[in-house]
Parts: C-alpha cells; structure tokens; sequence
C-alpha cells in the first residue's frame, strides 16, 4: 500500500476516535459539575481535563479564566486548538475524502455527513439543547463510523492502518485518564465508600464505558487498585491499554514490511507485559510513574509506525 493512503486512513482513525474520547470527558465532566462540590473542586476537574489532553498552555494563551464555559467552547469550537471536537471531525473528513476511492461508499458517507452536520452545532445550541446531548451524538457518530468500517471494508491493509489508529489513539487516551484522574480522586479513594467517593469513580469508569463492565467483573465495592486494573490489563475490556496494545500489534504483524520488524517487537513486548502484569506490583512501585512510562512507549510507537509505514513529516 502507498504510504500516503496509509497515512489518510490511519489519521483519519485517530482523528474520529480522538472526537469521541474528547466527548467522553467532556461529558463526565459536565455531568460531574452539577452536583454539589466546592468552587475548588470544579476547577481541579476542568483543570484535569485539560491536562488529560495536553492542553493547559494552549488553554491559558487564550482563555485567563479557567471556567466550565471556556474550557467547553476550547474542547468543542476553538478553530486554534487542532484538538476540538470540531477540528478532529474536519481533519476526519479531510483524510477520508483524500482517499475516498479506498473507502466503501457507505464510509465515505457517513464520515462526510458527521462533519456537515457538526458545522451546523454553534456554543448556542449547546447552551439550548444541554451539551450532554451534543456529546452523545459524536459518541453515536464515532460508533456509527465504527460500525460501517467494520461491517463494510474488506479485511485487507487498509482496514488494518484504521485499526491500527483507532487503538494505538485509544490506548493513549485511557493512559491519560487514569493517570490524572487516578491522581486526582486517591486522596477520595482512601477512604472508600462514601457517597462523593462512589460518584467520582463511577464518572471515570463512565468515561471510558466501563461501569457496567467493572460490576460484572468485580461485583463489589470500586476501588481504585480495582480501577487501575480493569483499566490497565483486563485484556477482555474493550477500552483497556491491554486490548488496545493486543489490537496494535496484531494489526502490526498483518502488515509487516521490512522496515517495521523493530516496531513489531516493541509492540509484542509491551503487550505481553500488559497481559502478564499484575496490578499490585504496578500500584505497590507507583501507578503514576508506570503510566508515565507507558504513555511514553505508546507514543514512541506511533513514531515508529510513521516511520515505517505513513508519509514522513517534513
């Protein structure tokens, strides 16, 4: 396959999965914000956000105030920041109509027509029709996409690169959750049970569809060890670090080429010790440090892959 295409496909993965993992904290967030907490507890929560995505800088250069209404125009509208939901679901049309011959028609479609209508959201509406419901729909219209790719594209290579974009942006995403929000509820989780206590780590396991998961698996009260787990290596979890570096590196093996052995093993090291790991031994050495450290190799990743498969940055 032309690393060009690859490349289309590849970002237009991430860019629609970025959207919707976007949506995902806004969202709890949101929901979070209008229960009772103190002023300083709203704004170490957009905070959060913002660090979750690498943003605070960025956020800063052009809002002072730190403000749930700010940080929602940022995340949503803002033309300046390439990380808006607006921006991920333009960039995700744009790769996708540069390789539109690569596409089935009903992927085309549907990509092209989550963007059409998102130019039509304005601040206003959201302010209107509750932004919860604008989150579910991009929630919805990534699935959507989701669903088409899988039901409609041939099992070929192009359908790996949007695999492997999907999971390698997804994996990044989780990583980042848990560390900031793992940070910021501990102090809460070390005295477990409370009401506050069981309605912050419920937020996050919703943040990542995990609430349903985590009472089947566990059954029991939400711990944060028990958080960290389902989260990190619980391969059987669809939005875990452990399946997505399991998808990543079989997605890798199909489409091998001479350059990208050294990729490939990294990727199979990195998925065997997330299948292998155990969390006490995580969470007794510093969950923190070994997120850091995770988020790092995730990253280190996708160099590598636009190293050895997309075009290269100029």
């Amino acid at each position: 396959m032309l690393s060009r295409t690859a490349d289309h496909l590849y970002w237009m993965a991430r860019y629609m999965e970025r959207a919707e993992n976007i949506a995902r904290i806004l969202d709890v967030n949101h929901r979070m914000s209008m229960m009772p907490q103190s002023a300083v507890q709203q704004e170490q929560a957009w905070g959060a956000t913002l660090r979750i995505m690498g943003l605070e800088g960025a956020y800063y250069r052009s809002h002072g105030e730190l403000s749930a209404d700010n940080v929602l125009a940022f995340m949503v509208f803002d033309a300046e920041n390439p990380s808006s939901v607006r921006n991920c679901l333009r960039a995700a049309r744009e790769n996708a109509h540069a390789v539109r011959g690569t596409l089935t028609s009903e992927l085309w479609e549907t990509t092209n027509g989550t963007w059409l209508k998102m130019r039509d959201f304005t601040p206003e509406m959201l302010a209107d029709s509750g932004a919860g419901e604008f989150f579910e729909w991009v929630k919805y219209r990534s699935h959507l996409s989701r669903g088409v790719t899988i039901g409609t594209m041939l099992q070929d290579e192009s359908l790996r690169f949007i695999r492997l974009g999907t999971f390698l942006e997804r994996a990044d995403n989780t990583a980042r959750i848990l560390d900031v929000k793992y940070q910021l509820l501990l102090p809460a989780g070390e005295v477990e049970g409370g009401a506050a206590d069981y309605h912050q780590w419920s937020a996050l396991l919703r943040s990542v569809s995990a609430f349903e998961v985590y009472r089947k698996v566990y059954r029991d009260l939400i711990t944060p060890s028990r958080v960290a787990e389902l989260l990190l290596l619980r391969v059987d979890m669809p939005r875990s670090i452990a399946r997505c570096l399991k998808e990543v590196y079989s997605n890798l093996q199909a489409v091998a080429n001479d350059h990208s052995a050294e990729t490939e093993r990294r990727a199979g090291e990195l998925e065997a010790q997330l299948r292998f790991g155990r969390i006490d031994d995580i969470v007794r050495d510093g969950l923190h440090n070994y997120v850091v450290r995770l988020l790092s190799r995730v990253q280190d990743l996708g160099n590598r892959i636009a190293d050895d498969f997309l075009v290269p940055v100029s």
